[in-house]
This record gives structure tokens, C-alpha cells and sequence, in this order.
């Protein structure tokens, strides 16, 4: 079975097992979920969410198998992973980044390969997409209507409009 990390342990919140978790999803609410399954380090040990709440820019959860303050804290530093089969599908139009990292970037006029997406980042408003051409050269792209045209995770393509200024 195949696991992503969704977050990961980085205190204790209280006394009663609460922990404080940085995220790496873009769904706390349904990972976080009272009675959502997750999985917790390199050993992928079943727990289940008994309340999930944010704060501030972290969420706070406690797991129905952790009860008290030095049980969450021997999970300091843990990643949390969900399931492949407990993903759920996505909505048209947005991707897991496993699904786009990899993909050929070709320019939607010419049909000319641009490059390849090797890294996505979130720093705001929306995505920026790091494509490194076939000389070891990278640039980032925004994941804008204006630039990017289509996906197609199928054939692992991108078609991309390059404004001025962006190469």
C-alpha cells in the first residue's frame, strides 16, 4: 500500500495527547476529521482522529489511541500519512503533485518541449511550478489560467503559454 504525508508532529498541545501539526495537505478538514484513519511514521501505525481543529497556521489533533502528554511526546518529529486508498478523487482541474511532478512542459502554440516539472511550491495566492529544461536550466511558472492551458495527467503532459518575462 502506498503512503503520503499529509503533516507532521512538530509538539505537544496540553496534557491529554493533543498534538500541533504543520501540514502538508491542502485538506485539513478532511484529513482531520474525527474518525479519519492515518498513519503515523516510517512504521505506517493505524490511529484514528478524535478531533482536529486550526490554530493559527497549524492544526491541533488528538488521536483516540493517544491519551496523555508522554504518549505525543515521543511523537515529536513524526510524519503523518494517509492512504492512497483513503485520498478520495479530486476535484476537475486539481492534482495530487505526485500526478504532476514528472510531466513534460511543452508550449501549447508549438507543441515544442519546454522542459520538465521538478518542483511545485505554495507560497500564496497560487502554486509556482519549477520546470528545468533539457540543459539543467530551471525557471518557475505560475499555475495561472493565464499560462497554464491544459494538464493531462494520462499522457503526463502540461501545455504551457509563456508570457513575456517568465523563461
Amino acid at each position: 500500500m502506498n503512503y503520503y504525508n499529509v503533516g507532521k508532529i512538530i509538539a505537544t498541545h496540553g496534557l491529554k495527547g493533543e498534538v500541533k501539526v504543520a501540514l502538508t495537505t491542502d485538506f485539513p478538514e478532511d484529513r482531520f476529521r474525527a474518525g479519519s484513519r492515518l498513519y503515523l511514521g516510517d512504521d505506517s501505525r493505524e490511529v484514528t482522529v478524535a478531533a482536529g481543529r486550526p490554530f493559527k497556521q497549524f492544526w491541533l489533533v488528538t488521536f483516540a489511541e493517544i491519551t496523555d502528554i508522554d504518549q505525543a511526546e515521543k511523537l515529536k518529529g513524526t510524519e503523518i500519512l494517509i492512504s492512497e486508498e483513503d485520498q478520495g478523487e479530486l476535484p476537475d482541474g486539481v492534482y495530487y503533485y505526485r500526478e504532476l511532478l514528472g510531466c513534460k512542459v511543452l508550449d501549447d502554440e508549438s507543441g515544442e518541449e519546454i522542459g520538465e516539472l521538478t518542483d511545485i511550491e505554495a507560497p500564496g495566492a497560487n502554486d509556482i511550478w519549477e520546470v528545468t529544461d533539457k540543459n539543467g536550466k530551471s525557471f518557475w511558472l505560475p499555475y495561472i489560467p493565464q499560462v497554464v492551458k491544459s494538464v493531462d495527467i494520462d499522457k503526463k503532459e502540461v501545455r504551457v503559454e509563456l508570457m513575456e518575462g517568465l523563461r
